[in-house]
Formats: structure tokens, sequence, C-alpha cells
């Protein structure tokens, strides 16, 4: 490596919710503990595939929901603070995570390090009206939305719609305690929707969008990190080949790709909106009008995060730690051609993507290199964690999702 990270100060992985298997984490310390930088995590119990890394020194079993109030969160943090006992950086898994994080950034300040940002911020990037809202603002494209207040509000917009329609959670932060539906859902026609509007409730917590057909689009993504004059330590581009559920889910199979148009809106969004820290950008190439149109906008990490690296061996996590404890972030090009997979869901995403005939376009026709989510010879508990835990619940739950989507594809969800 051309530089070296300040092994005196730790690393602090935060998580609220149970999802157990989440490859993001075990590459955020992966990614710092190389670097000898000594790692914590928050993590469900004590055999989670985070807690098994060899780079982990301690995990802090926290159970928590993402629910709880603000105040007991907060004071669960800096109980842990004060359990390590200097200074951490903090790296945030979830939205939950990062806008407890921001909107509390004065009380946690003396135990823990992390970017500086205007605290409502967070909170509306990841809200999905709140992210149309900004993006209307500053000129960014995203699908046409609607955001109805009520059945009649629905009943109203399916009268003029086209369809199919994409429903989603209008707030992150309602999608465990109250979703109104499971993920993004593809509805197909105006009975499906009003069937589907009837469990919604008096003030449906959704958004409605145009649906950009897969035949007509690709998946872009971007992950960055930006300092505190919102400009970038580290940005890449790269497309996504499958994820999981089908064109709508976690990323399985992604590479990296050069993209200096997608680049430079990523950069001026950020400068726009004056946000610093990592971010994790989904955007869908419009083929119709040629245009990226903004999906979602994560605040925090992104799980597929160690798809990029620069030639200086840089990527988000790492640039934040270098910054945030004042050492430069040294620049190069990124690893173009480079693949990532996400082992447990992309044989699943493959058969899928296999059936519908769907490809990529822009993919490289052969990989430069391949990076796997979970399997890492220097570090092989968590991928051997993963199969004990996934094998069953992992199965029902793949299963579960392939029904949803094969049911969808019909009628009306996806």
């Amino acid at each position: 490596m051309p530089f070296e990270a300040d092994r005196e100060v730790p690393g602090l992985i935060v998580k609220f919710g149970d999802y157990p298997l989440h490859h993001g984490g075990v590459g955020a310390i992966r990614s710092l503990g190389r670097l000898g930088v000594p790692m914590y995590a928050v993590t469900e119990d004590a055999y989670t595939p985070a807690a098994s890394s060899r780079y982990l020194k301690k995990a802090f079993v926290w159970p928590t929901t993402g629910a709880e109030d603000p105040g007991r969160l907060v004071e669960g943090l800096l109980r842990i603070g004060r359990r390590i006992g200097r200074p951490s950086v903090l790296v945030p898994t979830d939205e939950e995570a990062a806008v407890l994080i921001a909107e509390h950034q004065d009380e946690l300040a003396g135990s823990f390090l992390f970017p500086r940002v205007d605290p409502e911020l967070p909170r509306r990037l990841a809200s999905k009206q709140g992210l149309h809202e900004l993006c209307v603002e500053h000129g960014i494209a995203s699908p046409a939305s609607a955001f109805p207040e009520s059945y009649d509000d629905i009943v109203a917009f399916a009268d003029t719609a086209r369809f199919p329609v994409v429903a989603k959670n209008r707030e992150a932060f309602v999608r465990r305690s109250r979703p109104a539906v499971n993920g993004t859902t593809r509805i197909a026609t105006r009975e499906g929707l009003l069937t589907l509007a009837r469990d919604w409730g008096d003030e449906p917590g959704v958004i409605l969008q145009e649906y950009l057909p897969r035949e007509e689009a690709e998946d872009w993504i971007v992950h960055a990190c930006f300092d505190q004059d919102s400009s970038p330590l580290a940005l890449f581009t790269g497309v996504k080949v499958r994820s999981w559920p089908p064109h709508a889910g976690m990323t399985a199979n992604a590479y990296v790709v050069d993209n200096p148009e997608l680049t430079d809106l990523a950069a001026r969004f950020i400068k726009q909106i004056g946000y610093s820290g990592i971010i994790d950008l989904d955007l869908r190439f419009d083929r119709r009008d040629g245009q990226y149109k903004l999906l979602d906008f994560n605040p925090r990490m992104g799980a597929q995060f160690r798809l990029f690296e620069n030639e200086s061996g840089v990527d988000v996590v790492r640039a934040m730690h270098l910054n945030l404890t004042g050492r430069a972030v040294p620049e190069g090009e990124q690893r173009a051609g480079h693949r990532y997979i996400v082992e447990n869901i992309d044989l699943p995403a493959l058969l899928a993507y296999r059936r519908s005939g769907y490809t990529t376009p822009h993919a490289p026709a052969r990989a430069s290199g391949t990076e796997l989510a979970w399997l890492a010879g220097d570090d092989p508990l968590p991928f051997l964690t993963m199969l004990a835990r996934f094998v069953r619940p992992g199965a029902k739950h793949l299963y579960q999702l392939w029904r949803t989507n094969r049911r969808g594809s019909s009628t009306s969800t996806k």
C-alpha cells in the first residue's frame, strides 16, 4: 500500500435492525482490518459472519430493530464508545444508523469521528419523497413520481397512470415496522394497484413511480466519499449486471465501468446539496430519453462497496478513515473491469436473468479480477458462518422472493 492508516484510531461498524448476513459490514471490517486498524462491530449475536472475522477485535452484541427511541440508541453507542476507550470512526451500514449519527452529532462527537453534515440532510436523502424533491430542485433526472395522501388520491392516480407502475415505501424508516410493500413493487394493472391500496390505510406511506422498462434501461451504481467541502476523495462508477430479487433488489453481480458523465453528475449533485461522507447511489439509464435517473441515494456505505478500489488501494471506507484521521487520500484510477459477486444470491439471480433474456451491454466480456463478498483466503470464517446460517432460512427466503417475483410478472408485484 502506498499509504498507512492511523492504527491508533479504531473503526466501529454500526447497524440497527436484524439482518445478520450483511456482507458489507464484513467487507468494511476486512478493508480497515487489513491496514492494521482495530475493528469493532455492533452485531445481532455472537455468531454472525461479521463477529467471526479474524480482523474483528470485538463484537458488541446489541439486538435492535431500528425503531427504538433515538435517545436510547445514542446512549447505547456512547456506552460502546466508553468500552472502546478512544475515539473511533463510525461506519454506518444502514439508513437508520446514518440518520441517527447525523441528527445527534453534538452528543456523539466526543466519543466518535464521522463526517459533519447538515443534520437534516441524510434523512431527506433516504426518503423517497425527500430525494425526489431534491432532484427536482437541482435538475437531476428521476422517475416521474406521485405521493398519494389518501385512497382517493390513489384512485385519481390510477385513472390517468400508464401501467405498469412501481410502488415503494415512502420513508426508509418504516420499512421494518410498517411497510406498505415488501421492497420495490411492480404493479401491472389499475385493478392490481387498487387491490393493494386497500391495505395501505388512510395515510398510504408509498411513492408511486413510472416504470422504466428493463428492456430499455441499464442499472448503474456510484460509490464515493466526499470531504467537508463536498469534494470527492474517491469516486467510482459501475454497472449492475444482476440483483436479487431480479431488477429490484440487492446487487448480486456488478462490474467497474468508467463513466465520466455519471461521475460528473454525482459530483455536481453532491456539491449542490453540500453532503460530506460516503454515498451509495442507484441510477437507471433510460435509453428512451438518454438520461440517468436517480432511483436511490443511500447516505452511507453500500453493501457492495468492495467492488471499487483505486490503483492506490483506496476504497470509500479507507478514504473516510484516512480523511477523518488527518491523512492524505491517495488518488488513482478505478480498477475498470473488476467484478463483484455475492455468492449466496448470485446463483438464483443468474437463473432468473437467463430466463428473462436480460443483458447488460456495458458489462465487460471478461473480468479483469473478481472480488467475492464472502469468501476470502485470509479470512475464511465469515464465509463458513454465512453458509451455516444461510442454508435453511436463506433458501426459504429466496424461494419466497422467487414466488413473489413469479406471481408479480403475471399479476401485480415484482
